[in-house]
């Protein structure tokens, strides 16, 4: 894959979930990046790439409300979410997103249930709303019958799968993850490829921040994270 260097192009999907336009993020005098901008639609997966310390992940928070960025705008389904009040921002990350992070962010002295119980728990789905339970989702991810099992002793893979069913029983409009293979072995990396495309292709808008080659080249598209200010590459896989 090599990515084609433009001035901010990528592709136009149908159904956009989120557009990015002319955004800048400064600390104190240092400029992050600016004029960072792309659109990621319905079933698509986008890769965020770039050495440490170009703003992959401070990027991401900013689409997720993490974090605030210094100009520009950033729009979910059409509306601008950096303008959103503390109670908008709450339904926005309770109803619309999923995360994927490279350290699981579980519950450890919970069990497995009781983690993706916690996490479909805000969202109010009744068990008949059409969506995977926790045993369709704990079997999708290999981890069939280990419901009652405590998160701490789980393996890393283990435990990254357990997120992963998360999100299956979330079933988000955005998916957020940041490195999400970056602590795992070659068949928990394969795994969490897979069902990142399942969830895209079953409509779910995903945005990666990712050093591996092998989730990059799973990915639609890839935006390499500018690291001075104005540079962007941008390739449509």
């Amino acid at each position: 894959m090599n990515p084609v260097s433009t001035d901010i192009i990528s592709s136009q999907p149908e159904h956009v979930v989120i557009e990015v336009e002319n955004l800048s993020k400064a600390f104190e005098s240092r400029v992050l990046w600016r004029g960072v901008g792309f659109t990621v639609g319905r079933g698509e997966m986008l890769a965020l790439v770039g050495p440490s310390g170009s703003g992959k992940s401070t990027l991401l928070n900013c689409l997720g409300l993490l974090d605030r960025p210094t100009s520009g705008a950033i729009r979910y389904q059409g509306e601008d979410i950096t303008r959103f009040g503390r109670g908008e921002t709450r339904r926005f990350r309770r109803d619309s997103l999923g995360y994927l992070f490279q350290h699981y962010a579980l519950i450890e002295n919970a069990t497995v249930e009781e983690n993706l119980e916690v996490a479909v728990a805000p969202r109010r789905r009744a068990p008949d709303s059409g969506g995977p339970g926790i045993a369709e989702a704990l079997d999708r991810v290999g981890l069939a019958g280990r419901g009652k099992e405590r998160i701490h002793h789980l393996s890393g893979g283990e435990q990254q799968r357990v997120a992963l069913a998360r999100l299956i029983v979330q079933k988000p409009a955005l998916v957020l993850a940041d490195e999400p293979t970056g602590a795992l072995d070659d068949a928990n990396t394969a795994v969490v490829v897979d069902i990142l495309r399942e969830l895209s292709g079953a409509g779910c808008a995903v945005v990666l921040a990712t050093h591996d080659a092998t989730v990059r080249d799973a990915c639609d598209t890839v935006f390499a994270v500018p690291g001075q200010p104005g540079r962007h590459l941008v390739a449509n896989l």
